[in-house]
């Protein structure tokens, strides 16, 4: 197991997490995830440091996004989730609207009083 690379910041210790490389002929900064060999001419570092990072005036920093990191949820997520939440807030509306159909399946098993793509809305038999 090789060891863990530092940041390259002076006087810092913590572990790197992107390495920062900079194209000189487009006066660009590159930060990305950290790379699989330390090279001599980039620069690791620290969550810390690479957040806070600012280029020289007159470059861009350019920030590139590691595939593999977990993804937020979407617009699209939470506002079917949303909706999801708005219909169990009314579930004797959704109930008359089926008819009374759908009354709970097995045993205890809750019923189901709305559906949005993927989500489904579940009411208690308790209530």
């Amino acid at each position: 197991m090789s060891p863990v690379r530092r940041c390259s910041r002076t006087a810092c210790g913590r572990p790197a997490v992107a390495t920062l490389t900079y194209v000189y002929a487009d006066s660009t900064a590159v930060l990305g995830p950290l790379a699989t060999y330390a090279e001599p001419h980039c620069y690791d570092l620290c969550a810390e440091h690479s957040e806070r990072l600012t280029a020289p005036r007159g470059w861009e920093v350019v920030r590139l996004t590691d595939a593999s990191a977990p993804t937020r949820p979407s617009g699209d997520d939470l506002e079917a989730l949303a909706n999801a939440v708005r219909e169990a807030a009314r579930p004797q509306e959704r109930a008359a609207e089926a008819g009374g159909k759908g009354g709970g399946g097995r045993g205890g098993d809750p019923m189901e009083v709305g559906r949005r793509g993927h989500l489904r809305v579940l009411r208690s038999p308790d209530n």
